[in-house]
């Protein structure tokens, strides 16, 4: 099996959510029952809070840079904000990043989907790491939430899921905005790596794509193959 890196605190509650999977589902995959060698480094939230992508860049090069020396193969980023300083990232090291948008890409192509509504926080739905990534890449249009929505999203993100808090009025929030777009998409981004974890137990007409459990998936599958 081959070594990943792991890069998690982004929070640390998505971090939990990878770790356990990774290890479950590695284990119920091979034939010895054995969990993967995973490298874990793990970095404050307060350096995606304060949203300078100089630090950002600098914090999460650093990082790759320890875990490539200390025998990663790979690298997966337990959340989506901080891929934006994969395209910084990636030049200066040796080993690939596992990048959230091919998960994310490669189930829509699979699934069909064309259009897509975009949620997270503000960077993750504003910026163009992500949105032009799958654009680009696998050639999807993204619907992006009014500017109201995007505030409300931010606020329940940073606010709430990131720190543990799994509230009713988040939940009824994201129904609501995915209900208001249905007409026009055929599936959903839970581009917050809590907003599976907020949903997990919720039934919608508009199909999810679960960006934590895609992710999760891509990290099994190199690990094994």
């Amino acid at each position: 099996m081959k070594r990943l890196g792991l890069i998690g605190g982004t929070s640390y509650h998505s971090t939990l959510e990878y770790y356990k999977a990774i290890n479950a589902q590695v284990i119920a995959q091979t034939e010895n029952n054995s969990n993967p060698e995973l490298l874990l480094y793990s970095i404050p939230i307060d350096v995606m809070r304060r949203q300078q992508q100089d630090e950002i860049n600098s914090v999460y090069l650093r990082v790759a840079q320890k875990l490539q020396e200390a025998g990663a193969e790979a690298i997966v980023i337990c959340a989506n904000t901080p891929h934006m300083a994969v395209e910084y990232v990636q030049p200066q090291i040796e080993i690939p990043f596992l990048h959230i948008g091919d998960s994310i890409g490669k189930e829509a192509v699979k699934q069909n989907y064309k259009s897509l509504l975009l949620l997270g926080n503000r960077p993750t739905i504003t910026k163009a790491f992500l949105k032009d990534y799958l654009i680009e890449n696998y050639d999807l249009k993204l619907i992006i939430p009014e500017e109201e929505a995007i505030e409300k999203s931010h606020y329940f993100v940073s606010n709430e899921l990131t720190k543990g808090k799994f509230s009713k009025e988040a939940k009824t929030f994201y129904k609501e905005l995915i209900k208001k777009h249905q007409h026009e998409i055929d599936a959903a981004i839970l581009g917050c790596t809590e907003l599976p974890i907020l949903l997990k137990d919720e039934s919608s007409t508009t199909p999810f794509i679960k960006t934590t459990d895609l992710h999760i998936q891509s990290a099994v599958e190199f690990i094994i193959n």
